[in-house]
């Protein structure tokens, strides 16, 4: 029976991110509720409670996560960069990085153990462990570029993983990132090399400002060695489960192929489904059942079984765990569903998304050169 390393530190809970009008801490005087910013950590409560209580629990062995080293983070990130963190973490007080994303008393220590736990979880794959591990960490952190914090995010805990795996010696790995906002910290960290094989399905958001000057269009391939391997599909807001099957079926799956990865990373964020608050796709539990199967298929062909799997968003605070459940369904290769969806169904006209992928996958191979 295959069996889930998931690592995870109460920890990370620490990490208040407070309330307003949605992300923006803004208490505009005229309203009576205010709401909880969407990063805050009942969502991720949700998500242990349902991996150690829901029905996949005989499938999930569990791991203590720990703080990342300064001297870890600099594989990824800027010396200036981590010091500004350090600094203002020593104010003690609250800081606004940048828009929506709040240091508070705690978010630090919260963050060396996402980045510390992610860390822990690929070298237990590394060191031969095992195969599959899941790091369910907060704060997310595939906004964070090398220099900057981004979109909720501190440190990069998908790349500081990816990087420890090259620094090991592997020779590629790829980045599957179903996240539904542009992977763009991460895509950044790795632009120029030729070694990382960077994947990002989102909706067509483009840039949000200076913390986020990446657009996220077919067109940000990569520089220098690193050209073509910086893959972005932008999918039509609205693509669901049947259009997320054929953009992984038409574009990635063929992408991994001709890439040929030692380890394969899953970076998963919850916020694609129908019905989070930040996101305008229309996954259900079925869609992220069928791209955990596809990626557990991938990784089987390509990297001897070797999966990383890396918690970023998600904001429905029960849906987001559900549909974690079925993703690790799928990673699993259950026979059949072990939860049903609580929501079921939302419809879906595959159709525009048929359309956009077609048309990326032209432009890809008009420009990409390892893709001809």
């Amino acid at each position: 029976m295959a069996i889930i390393n998931v690592f995870w530190h109460e920890g990370m809970l620490k990490h208040e991110t407070g309330r307003g009008v949605f992300d923006s801490g803004m208490d505009p005087g005229f309203l009576d509720v205010l709401e909880n910013h969407p990063e805050n950590s009942d969502r991720v409560k949700n998500m242990v409670s349902i991996l150690k209580r829901g029905p996949i629990s005989p499938f999930v062995s569990w791991h203590q996560g720990r703080p990342a080293l300064i001297s870890e983070l600099l594989s990824f990130h800027t010396q200036g960069y981590i010091n500004e963190l350090v600094e203002a973490d020593h104010k003690n007080q609250t800081k606004i990085i940048c828009s929506g994303t709040f240091l508070n008393p705690g978010s630090w220590d919260a963050a060396l153990l996402a980045a510390g736990t992610t860390l822990s979880a690929m070298k237990h794959i590394l060191d031969g462990h095992g195969k599959l591990s899941y790091a369910l960490v907060r704060p997310p952190g595939h906004h964070a570029q090398p220099t900057q914090a981004d979109g909720y995010c501190f440190l990069n805990n998908a790349g500081l993983a990816v990087q420890l795996a090259l620094d090991y010696g592997l020779n590629k790995v790829a980045v599957i990132d179903i996240d539904v906002h542009y992977g763009n910290g991460t895509a950044e960290g790795f632009y120029r090399s030729d070694r990382v094989l960077t994947v990002s399905l989102h909706m067509n958001h483009g840039s949000w400002g200076t913390s986020h000057p990446q657009n996220g269009t077919v067109d940000e391939l990569g520089e220098d060695k690193g050209f073509g391997y910086n893959l972005n599909i932008p999918l039509p807001n609205g693509s669901g489960d049947r259009g997320y099957e054929y953009a992984m079926d038409e574009l990635v799956v063929p992408a991994v192929e001709m890439f040929g990865p030692d380890m394969m990373v899953l970076v998963v964020g919850q916020d694609s489904s129908a019905f989070d608050p930040n996101g305008r796709q229309c996954l259900t539990m079925e869609g992220y059942r069928k791209i955990g199967h596809i990626v557990r298929k991938m990784a089987n062909k390509h990297s001897n079984g070797q999966l990383l799997i890396v918690q970023e968003g998600g904001y429905h605070v029960t849906y987001s765990a559900y549909c974690l459940h079925a993703t690790l369904e799928g990673v699993l290769t259950l026979p059949a569903p072990l939860l049903s969806d609580p929501i079921a169904y939302y419809p879906e006209d595959e159709s525009f998304t048929v359309k956009a992928v077609e048309s990326i996958k032209k432009y890809q191979r008009d420009f990409v050169p390892f893709l001809k």
